[in-house]
């Protein structure tokens, strides 16, 4: 008897050992096909804040990696809702200080005059101008309006992402579309 419970032991220690090295490939394939279903939308909520390709490109390959060492994706609920708020917290590191980022309404006056007729007409262009508008919005209202507008992500998502109440999210975005046509509105006189 002592032979075979010695023997049913080393089994299911084998089992075990198995079905650890089962779950280590489980997991490694699980990981692997959500890396490969949500990396384009993580780059797009990283971009959408950052604004730069390649500090995007980094925010989302660190928020994989701690996604990788942790075991909390394992765990989501809601995976976009997720994979938004961790590359959206990484991007809050990458992304510079507003006083970096702002640009004065003034400043986009002077150089639809000060360039080339050429330039005048490459500034004219509305979605430039409307690019640089948008960058020139606080943060508390540009984030918000990206991820909702430019990304088109629900304000679920957003709220989700952002960290903060889908009320907040709408009232935000209302406010930023106020603002945008409020500065065009400006700029368009001032270059009258």
């Amino acid at each position: 008897m002592g032979v075979r419970v010695q023997a049913l032991t080393e089994y299911v220690e084998d089992r075990r050992d198995e079905l650890r090295c089962d779950e280590a490939i489980g997991r490694e394939e699980r990981f692997e096909a959500m890396v490969v279903r949500q990396a384009r939308f993580m780059f797009q909520v990283a971009f959408g804040l950052l604004r730069n390709r390649q500090d995007a490109e980094d925010a989302v390959q660190e928020a994989f990696l701690k996604l990788y060492r942790a075991d909390g994706w394992l765990r989501m609920e809601n995976e976009k809702g997720f994979l938004a708020r961790t590359v959206w917290r990484v991007a809050m590191d990458h992304l510079p200080c507003a006083s970096e980022r702002m640009l004065d309404v003034s400043e986009l006056q002077l150089a639809g005059r000060a360039g080339s007729p050429e330039q005048n007409a490459v500034d004219g262009d509305e979605r430039a101008v409307l690019r640089r508008l948008i960058d020139g919005l606080p943060e508390e209202l540009r984030q918000p309006l990206v991820l909702s507008s430019v990304e088109e992500m629900t304000s679920r998502e957003v709220a989700e992402a952002m960290g903060i109440p889908e009320g907040t999210v709408r009232t935000r975005v209302m406010r930023a579309r106020a603002e945008l046509r409020r500065r065009f509105l400006t700029m368009q006189e001032g270059q009258r």
